[in-house]
């Protein structure tokens, strides 16, 4: 039988984690209950009656964050020379095209999202091998290979997140930080479930969101009240 840790027992003496609870209450629990020296993340993780199995039931989105994610993401714009001014003055980290590529190609992947334009993708497809393990393959679904490529940068920069529906069903992401008001997480994670919400898939039958739950980096799970429609 695992043991459970002395952070764990004093966090399941606090509350009880088996009650529904709102966003915001959940969110207050998340804090109360996370004792890291750093500024943990915050994930929502959402339960969905799909079969990911089935192309019609892929569920893969995206949603702006109201408040962000508080984390600094790096952004790399591979673009052609006529955009890199652009890229640059929209907040891209790092911006080129044929260097990065070279880069890459020898393992260079410190970076959290790329952006691009369909112009380039013959190019940028060769790094499928790299990218596509990491997550960081540039997808016109996700918002990542556009004609708009300092509005993409914008977006990214300010909370926009991508997430996809695993194999078994669930969708994971960040909503914020420990450290963020509770209210604030509870209103990032309201954009999310309210834009899986938009995302159901026609043939998806019976119930759509199974279950939610929030946690920190290092937390218990904390259950939501599925049928949450407000972040109050």
């Amino acid at each position: 039988m695992a043991q459970i840790s002395k952070k764990r027992k004093e966090a399941l003496a606090k509350h009880d984690l088996t009650q529904m609870r709102s966003l915001v209450e959940a969110a207050v629990v998340v804090k109360d209950i996370t004792y890291t020296k750093f500024d943990a993340s915050v994930d929502i993780d959402v339960r969905l009656g799909v079969d990911p199995r089935k192309a019609d039931q892929m569920v893969r989105g995206v949603a702006t964050l109201p408040h962000g994610t508080g984390k600094t993401v790096r952004v790399l714009a591979l673009v052609t020379p006529d955009k890199e001014a652009e890229a640059l003055a929209a907040g891209a980290d790092f911006v080129g095209l044929d260097d990065y590529i070279s880069k890459i190609e020898k393992g260079w992947t410190d970076i959290d999202v790329i952006i691009t334009m369909p112009a380039v993708m013959a190019k940028v497809g060769r790094l499928g091998r790299v990218l596509g393990p990491r997550g960081l393959m540039p997808n016109p679904k996700s918002g990542t290979v556009t004609t708009d490529v300092a509005k993409a940068v914008q977006e990214v920069k300010a909370g926009k997140i991508d997430f996809k529906v695993d194999k078994t069903g669930i969708i994971h992401c960040s909503v914020g930080k420990v450290s963020f008001d509770p209210k604030m997480l509870a209103e990032n994670a309201l954009e999310v479930i309210q834009t899986l919400g938009r995302l159901k898939p026609s043939s998806s039958k019976g119930t759509y969101i199974k279950s939610i739950t929030l946690s920190s980096t290092m937390s218990p799970a904390v259950p939501v009240d599925s049928q949450v429609n407000s972040a109050s």
